[in-house]
C-alpha cells in the first residue's frame, strides 16, 4: 500500500464561540489489493485524506509508554521490555463541503484510486470523552462485529464515564440518514446517558421497564450481494436533540437526507466542543 498527499490548502476561517473552524482541502490516493471492494476502496481512502489533511494542519500528538520488569527464579534474571506507542490527530473533521474520486486505475499489481476532498475543521483544544461503543449481532456475545447477514438482528452496547446524551444514525448506501436512538415513540428526541452504566440498546429484554414499551427492534437487510452502511454513535454531556426527521414508513426509522443529516451535525458539533462522534463501517451480506 502506498499513498501520497498532494495538497492541502486552508482556505478560510471563521470564530465561533472560542472555536476556530477553517475550510481545508486535499488529495490522497491510494493503491489496494483485489479482495478490496470498491466501496470499501472508496470509503477507506476518503478516511485517509480527512486524517493526512487533519495531521498536516492541526499536527499529531505522539505518545510513548516503557517499561521494564526483572523476575528472579531460582538465582536465573529475567529482563522484559515493554514499549508502547501511538499517535493521534489533534483535528476534527466537521462537514464534507465536496468530494470527487478519480477512475481506478491498475499499477504493478494493485489497483489506484485518488480523492479530492473539501470540507471544514477545527482543531482539538480538550482531551474529549473515552465513551465505549460495540456494534453486535447477538445479545449473547461479547464480540463485536462489523459484518451482517441478510436478516441478522443489531445490537449495541453503550457505556459512558460521564453522565450525557446519546443518538444513532445508520447511513444505508442511498445516502439516506435512519435514525435508530432515539426509538420511534421517543418523546423528547434525545436518550439519557447515566455514568458508568452498561446499556443494550434495541433489546426489549435488556432494557429498563419503564423503557420497555418504546424499544424498537433492528433487522440489517440488503437489496444487493454486499451493501455498506455507516454507524453514527453520537454523545455529549450537553443536551441535545435528534434532528428534524420525517417517518420512514411502516417497518423502517425515522429518516432525512445524508445532506441534512450532515448539516444538523456539523451545527450541533460546531456549537458544542464536547460531542463526539464515533462512525463504524457495517457490512451486510446475503447468506
Amino acid at each position: 500500500m502506498k499513498t501520497l498527499i498532494l495538497t492541502l490548502l486552508v482556505l478560510f476561517s471563521i470564530s465561533l464561540s472560542a472555536q476556530k473552524v477553517i475550510e481545508v482541502y486535499g488529495e490522497y490516493t491510494y493503491h489496494f489489493s483485489e479482495n478490496v471492494s470498491l466501496e470499501q476502496a472508496r470509503e477507506t481512502v476518503l478516511e485517509k485524506a480527512k486524517t493526512a489533511i487533519l495531521a498536516e494542519q492541526f499536527g499529531t500528538t505522539v505518545s510513548q509508554w516503557n517499561s521494564t520488569v526483572v523476575k528472579n527464579e531460582n538465582g536465573t534474571s529475567d529482563i522484559t521490555f515493554l514499549s508502547l506507542g501511538g499517535s493521534e490527530v489533534k483535528g476534527e473533521w466537521l462537514e464534507d463541503i465536496k468530494i470527487v474520486y478519480s477512475n481506478p486505475y491498475y499499477e504493478q499489481g494493485m489497483s489506484v484510486l485518488s480523492v479530492s476532498v473539501r470540507g471544514k475543521a477545527r482543531e482539538i483544544t480538550s482531551a474529549g470523552i473515552d465513551f465505549s461503543a460495540m456494534v453486535l449481532n447477538n445479545v449473547e456475545s461479547k464480540y463485536e462485529t462489523d459484518t451482517f447477514h441478510n436478516g441478522e438482528d443489531i445490537f449495541l452496547s453503550f457505556r459512558s464515564p460521564v453522565d450525557g446524551y446519546l443518538a444513532v444514525y445508520l447511513v444505508d448506501d442511498e445516502q439516506t440518514a435512519f435514525c435508530i436512538l432515539p426509538y420511534e415513540k421517543s418523546s423528547t428526541g434525545k436518550v439519557p446517558i447515566k455514568a458508568n452504566k452498561d446499556y443494550l440498546f434495541f433489546s426489549k429484554n435488556h432494557a429498563d421497564p419503564a423503557e420497555k414499551s418504546i424499544v424498537d427492534g433492528y433487522v440489517m437487510t440488503c437489496k444487493k450481494s454486499v451493501e455498506h452502511n455507516l454507524l453514527y454513535i453520537i454523545f455529549s454531556p450537553n443536551e441535545f436533540t435528534k434532528a428534524n426527521d420525517a417517518a420512514g414508513g411502516e417497518i423502517l426509522p425515522r429518516k432525512l437526507s445524508f445532506e441534512n443529516f450532515q448539516k444538523w451535525l456539523t451545527k450541533n458539533k460546531t456549537r458544542d466542543k464536547d460531542m463526539k462522534e464515533e462512525r463504524k463501517s457495517l457490512t451486510i451480506k446475503h447468506k
